[in-house]
């Protein structure tokens, strides 16, 4: 069964019920890790709202929070990566050089508008990733 586990966290509600499916794929394989990953789309522009470095990182850790607590109430290995890019094509890079067994991403992250003119996340990395894609609604 699926070993490495690619999980797409992003604060919202829709990634934290990936989270929770996540969850039930790792509790088959109890070798298995699910890597959190949260991609930073533009750091210069969350350094300059968050007026450090350290506070940027401290809210990127808040984002991650809810997911992290979920995993580890439920005994589950984890791993925590901070990526930077374009969330889709970043997040396929990561799940395609990693090797990973699954990628489970929530079906939206983003608000309605965004999603008509930059696409979904969820559907970018269904296309492109070499591994199993689960989405979740």
């Amino acid at each position: 069964m699926f070993k490495k586990i690619l999980l797409a966290a992003d604060g919202s509600e829709h990634a934290l019920r990936a989270t929770d499916k996540a969850i039930e794929v790792a509790n088959c394989n109890k070798q298995a890790v699910v890597h959190i990953v949260y991609v930073v789309d533009d750091v210069k522009s969350e350094v300059l709202s968050n007026w450090n470095t350290i506070g940027a990182k401290e809210k990127r850790l808040e984002k991650v929070k809810p997911t992290e607590d979920k995993l580890k109430a439920a005994g589950i290995n984890y791993e925590i990566e901070f990526l930077q890019g374009e969330p889709g094509p970043t997040i396929v890079k990561h799940a395609n050089e990693k090797q990973f067994d699954v990628v489970v991403v929530g079906s939206r992250g983003r608000n309605r508008f965004q999603e008509l003119v930059l696409g979904s996340v969820s559907h970018k990395v269904a296309k492109r990733a070499n591994c199993a894609v689960l989405i979740i609604k």
